[in-house]
């Protein structure tokens, strides 16, 4: 596949889903690292791996299942995508943002995402979720936006507005949402970098100096093609732990899966009101 996705192709893809389920869903989920367990819940499903669809990208990290969970939730039809790709895996933008053009074909007019993300504001601790109310693309500055390349007139236009990524009224019922169920809820600024490596404390040091409160290796691109094609986004992160911001701690991967185990009844919570109350 050329490093720039067609509408042929995604509408390829689109097409194997639709001979796979009779399911119309109206929500699209990605689940982030460790965040795997909402698509367990989802009833009456219907499942896809990513390796049977034409085009789709499979995600090769461990606590990412690769696979797409049709069904109901909570009242709402559902599609769930149980591991997502990232820029790290050697995909293009156009490629890992695949999935999301793909929903926007089905006719999803809501997208909820999730990831597990540093903590890079000091008042956060491991095992908290924050409502993504902004982000900083900071992959996008450096030339990796996912709507590089010829513009695809029929999902979007060429120059899409940010001002507004993560949808307000959105984000007013998770905040309802987390106070009914007492779950203490961050907000504040997502920041994507490209990753696989973890951030330094000379990263981490000039985030905060930008206003980032948590970073991660994800997120930020999904985002962009959602809203290019009117897509309406929620975004949730779990902060897998504390910014290390003086070098005296080691990050490691594990430690992000395990962080997931505290952090998913919380999310999971949060996106079940959130469906219940749409």
């Amino acid at each position: 596949m050329s490093t720039f996705v067609t509408l042929e192709q995604i509408d390829e893809a689109t097409n194997g889903i639709r001979r796979r389920t009779s399911y119309r869903p109206r929500v699209g989920l990605i689940l982030g690292s460790g965040l795997n367990s909402l698509a367990d819940s989802v009833q009456k499903a219907e499942i896809i791996p990513y390796g049977e669809l034409p085009n789709w990208p499979v995600s090769t990290v461990q606590g990412h299942a690769g696979r797409l969970v049709i069904g109901e939730l909570e009242g709402q039809t559902a599609l769930v995508m149980q591991g997502r790709i990232h820029f790290y895996e050697g995909y293009s933008m156009s490629q890992i943002t695949l999935p999301v053009r793909v929903m926007l074909r089905l006719g999803l007019e809501m997208m909820f995402v999730t990831n597990a993300a540093g903590g890079v504001n000091p008042d956060f601790e491991a095992g908290d979720v924050m409502l993504i109310t902004d982000n900083l693309n900071l992959i996008g500055m450096m030339g990796a936006n996912p709507l590089m390349g010829p513009n695809i007139d029929e999902l979007g236009p060429r120059f899409p507005d940010m001002s507004q990524a993560y949808d307000r009224k959105l984000m007013a019922l998770a905040r309802q949402v987390a106070s009914n169920e007492n779950i203490p809820l961050r907000e504040g600024v997502y920041c994507a970098l490209s990753g696989p490596s973890f951030e330094g404390p000379a990263d981490l040091r000039f985030l905060r100096g930008i206003g980032a409160d948590a970073v991660g290796m994800s997120t930020a691109p999904e985002v962009i093609v959602a809203r290019h094609g009117g897509m309406r986004v929620l975004g949730l992160s779990g902060i897998s732990n504390k910014a290390n911001l003086d070098g005296s701690t080691i990050t490691t991967h594990e430690e992000v899966i395990e962080a997931g185990k505290v952090i998913s009844p919380k999310i999971e919570k949060i996106i079940r009101g959130v469906l219940r109350s749409l």
